[in-house]
C-alpha cells in the first residue's frame, strides 16, 4: 500500500535535484574546516538569518543544545514555554548533558510567553540560593501550540528585554522558513532580535537531514567545541549539506503550498461530525483536530483504522491528532485523507 504520511514533515525524502546534488558534492574534512559544500551552506544559512556565521549540525536536537551549552554553564537557568520543544523532545539535554536548569513558563494558545512572566522569572543575581538566569528560548513556528508563526514584533518586545537584563535570546526556528511564508516577511527579520537561532533543513524543506546554528562569528567559534563534544564533529559530510543548498535555494519558495493545503485539509476535516478543528491564527503547515466528545473511540484506535485505509496520522494526546502537509502531499493526498476520517469517524 502506498501511505500518505502526514505524522510530521521529518519524512520527506529528498528531491531528485537533491540527490543529483548528493551525488555531485564537493568534499572535504568538514572538521579540518575544509568541506566545500558545507562552508558554502553555512554561509548562504548565515545570511537567510542575518547572522554572521553558521555551523552545520546533524539535528535541530543538537543545535539547540549547543546553542544552550555554549550560552549557560553548570548551575545556569533558561526561561521557556512549558510547551517548548526544548523542554518537551529533547531528552532532557540541557540538564543531563550541560547541568543546566529549565525555568518553564506557561505558553500561550498563540505560542507565546507573557512579557511580564519572563520580567518576573529572572533571578535576583546577588541571590546564592538562586540559579543564574541566563538565556530565554522562543521557538518559531510553535509545534505544540498548532504551527503557528510568531511575529517579529514579538520577538523584538522579547529580545528588548532580555538585553535590558543582560541575557541572552536563542530561537529555536525549526520551521523558521515556514513562519516567514505566512507572514510574508524575510526569515532574517524574524531572528534580527535573537542572539542565536537554529533552524532545520529537514522539516518542510526536504533535505534527508541536517540543521544550521547561526549566529555571531564568536559565539560560532564557540559552538565548534561544543559540537565536537557532543560527537557532531563529521567528516566529508558535504554529500549531506547539498542538499541543504538546494533546500535553501529550491524549497522555501514553496512553503505557501503546503499551508493552503493544510487549510484545505482543516476546512474538509472541520465538515465531518465527530471532529473538532483547533483554529488558529498566523497557523502554517499543522493542524491539530480532537474527537467531539460522544464519539465512542480514541485516537489511537483511529490512528489505527487510518493506517489500514493508507493515512499515517500522529495521535498526540488520547483524542487529539497532528496533520503536517508537506512537499509529498498533493491535493488528491488531502481529498483522500478527508474522506478516510469521514468513513472512520
Amino acid at each position: 500500500m502506498e501511505f500518505i504520511d502526514l505524522r510530521s514533515d521529518t519524512v520527506t525524502a529528498p528531491t531528485p535535484a537533491m540527490r543529483e546534488a548528493m551525488a555531485k558534492a564537493d568534499v572535504g574534512d568538514d572538521v579540518y574546516g575544509e568541506d566545500p559544500t558545507v562552508n558554502r551552506l553555512q554561509k548562504m544559512a548565515a545570511e537567510q538569518m542575518g547572522k554572521e556565521a553558521g555551523l552545520f549540525v546533524p539535528s535541530g536536537t543538537m543545535g539547540n543544545l549547543a546553542a544552550v551549552l555554549t550560552h549557560c554553564g553548570r548551575g545556569d537557568e533558561v526561561i521557556m514555554g512549558n510547551l517548548g520543544h526544548t523542554f518537551l523532545f529533547e531528552g532532557g539535554g540541557i540538564a543531563a548533558l550541560g547541568g543546566v536548569h529549565p525555568h518553564t513558563l506557561p505558553n500561550r494558545p498563540d505560542g507565546t510567553l507573557e512579557l511580564e512572566d519572563i520580567r518576573g522569572a529572572i533571578r535576583d543575581a546577588d541571590n546564592p540560593h538562586y540559579p543564574t538566569t541566563r538565556l530565554v528560548i522562543l521557538e518559531n513556528t510553535h509545534n505544540r501550540c498548532g504551527g503557528v508563526a510568531i511575529t517579529p514584533e514579538y520577538t523584538r518586545k522579547v529580545g528588548e528585554l532580555a538585553r535590558e537584563a543582560g541575557l541572552k535570546l536563542h530561537l529555536d526556528g525549526a520551521r523558521i522558513f515556514n513562519a516567514a511564508a505566512v507572514l510574508g516577511v524575510p526569515a532574517a527579520e524574524l531572528a534580527a532580535p535573537v542572539d542565536t537561532v537554529t533552524f532545520c533543513l529537514s522539516k518542510g524543506l526536504c533535505a534527508p537531514v541536517g540543521s544550521v546554528l547561526c549566529g555571531s562569528k564568536e559565539f560560532i567559534a564557540r559552538v565548534v567545541r561544543i559540537r565536537k563534544q557532543l560527537g557532531g564533529g563529521m567528516r566529508q559530510v558535504g554529500v549531506l549539506a547539498a542538499a541543504g543548498i538546494v533546500a535553501l535555494e529550491q524549497m522555501t519558495g514553496r512553503l505557501a503550498e503546503d499551508h493552503l493545503r493544510a487549510t484545505r485539509l482543516s476546512d474538509g476535516l472541520a465538515a465531518i461530525s465527530g471532529v473538532e478543528v483547533e483554529q488558529k491564527a498566523l497557523s502554517t503547515n499543522m493542524v491539530f483536530v480532537r474527537l467531539a466528545e460522544g464519539v465512542p473511540t480514541d485516537s489511537t484506535k483511529v490512528e489505527a483504522r487510518l493506517k489500514d485505509r493508507g493515512i499515517l496520522v500522529g495521535a498526540v494526546g488520547p483524542r487529539r491528532f497532528r496533520l503536517v502537509t508537506h512537499y509529498w502531499i498533493d491535493d488528491a493526498a488531502v481529498e483522500r485523507t478527508v474522506e478516510a476520517f469521514s468513513k472512520v469517524i
